[in-house]
């Protein structure tokens, strides 16, 4: 998983301090103190009945506590008493919380990808993504984990020969990118370049913490 750039938290400290470059306000990791983009982290609030509850939109009401989007950091919040410290008070923490958030991140990305397409910014297909390449920069590529190898060689190296950084997201099956496309299966396609495709990539970036990136070992030559 590609490590975001350490900042710091707002809601936390008090203060809204903002990452140099823009990519908007920063948090303070419950579990590391690491100071990180908001948009690489998980915010977490309190239910009525003080149960620890995954706030992947940022919305729900009340103090936040914050934790870096990945597994071990929220196992070790939920195991090491972060989030009763965090929320200066005794909190109740669901079982298989961890497992919980991959789920909400992972249904955030899916509904971001459906509205890309229907927006008109994704290409579908082995012959449409190679003829899209073709063409222009993309955003970002897709290739389902259990598609077979030689389809995704091909359109890597096409995209590699094409142009200089090429960003692919590896982590979805077939069956999960179908989901986001209304299709029963989807091996290959691409996020046309925009703003839509760098939203798509961090939401990607936040569910890869907790699972494997199998396009890191697919092509380890590519930009993280």
């Amino acid at each position: 998983m590609t490590k975001p750039h350490r900042k710091t938290d707002a809601r936390v400290t008090g203060t809204e301090e903002r990452v140099a470059d823009g990519e908007g306000p920063v948090r303070q990791c419950v579990v590391t103190r690491d100071r990180l983009p908001q948009a690489a982290m998980v915010r977490f609030a309190l239910s009525p009945d003080l149960v620890v509850t995954p706030d992947v939109a940022g919305k729900l009401p009340g103090r936040g506590v914050w934790a870096r989007s990945d597994r071990e950091t929220v196992d070790s919040a939920a195991r090491k008493g972060a989030f009763a410290r965090g929320f200066k008070q005794q909190v109740t923490v669901p079982d298989g919380l961890a497992d919980t958030v991959e789920r909400l991140l992972l249904q955030r990305l899916l509904a971001q990808l459906g509205m890309a397409k229907k927006a008109g910014q994704v290409v579908l297909g082995f012959d449409q993504v190679r003829d899209a390449l073709q063409k222009k920069r993309p955003g970002l590529l897709l290739e389902a984990a259990d598609g077979a190898e030689d389809g995704r060689s091909k359109v890597y190296f096409l995209a590699k020969a094409l142009y200089s950084n090429v960003k692919m997201a590896g982590a979805l099956s077939s069956t999960e990118l179908g989901v986001a496309f209304g299709r029963e299966r989807v091996i290959h396609g691409l996020v046309r370049k925009g703003p839509m495709a760098k939203t798509i990539e961090l939401a990607y970036q936040r569910l890869a913490g907790f699972r494997a990136r199998p396009e890191l070992d697919w092509f380890p030559d590519q930009d993280r």
